[in-house]
């Protein structure tokens, strides 16, 4: 499937697209590293800290992230999979960029060590205890259909209910 990078464009809640379990894609082809390319700016445009294909309508296993070592550079991870390395489960508040305003705070595993290929299609690999950790978790929920909605505590999704209602009556 060949897609005009400059065609992205980010999606919102309640899109279906964002529920899909996307699918893995070939970390070669030049289109697959173009779009990465082209997530990357979008994530700097929107000033996040990360964004998954599912995010700018593509239900490829494919997400970008901020470089936690460079300022001003991301960093893509196509086919990632996660694995826990430290299990201590920390609570932080988490927002999305398809999900503007809300914030919750979700429990994950401190510790996490990615696989994948990055964006010029080379193996990579890293492990971090640190804030991105969290953020890899969060953008790999995206790759499994998964979303902060769906991590809601009973008290978040009242004190965000509002705001959910106004963007599925906008969609």
């Amino acid at each position: 499937m060949s897609v005009d990078p400059q065609s992205l464009n980010l999606v919102l809640y309640p899109d279906p697209i964002l529920k899909q379990r996307a699918l893995e894609v070939d970390a070669s082809d030049a289109n697959v590293q173009a779009v990465a390319q082209r997530m990357i700016e979008l994530m700097f445009d929107y000033e996040g800290v990360g964004l998954a294909a599912p995010q700018v309508g593509l239900p490829w296993r494919l997400f970008v992230t901020r470089d936690p070592n460079l300022e001003n550079v991301g960093l893509a991870w196509i086919n990632p999979t996660l694995e826990i390395i430290a299990s201590e489960v920390v609570i932080a508040e988490e927002g999305c960029l398809s999900l503007p305003e809300i914030r919750c705070d979700v429990r994950r595993p401190l510790g996490i060590r990615i696989s994948g290929w990055n964006e010029h299609g080379k193996e990579a690999h890293q492990d971090s205890e640190e804030f991105i950790a969290r953020v890899w978790q969060h953008e790999n929920d995206h790759l499994d259909g998964i979303l902060l909605t769906d991590k809601m505590s009973a008290m978040d999704r009242l004190v965000n209910r509002k705001v959910i209602k106004n963007l599925e009556k906008a969609f």
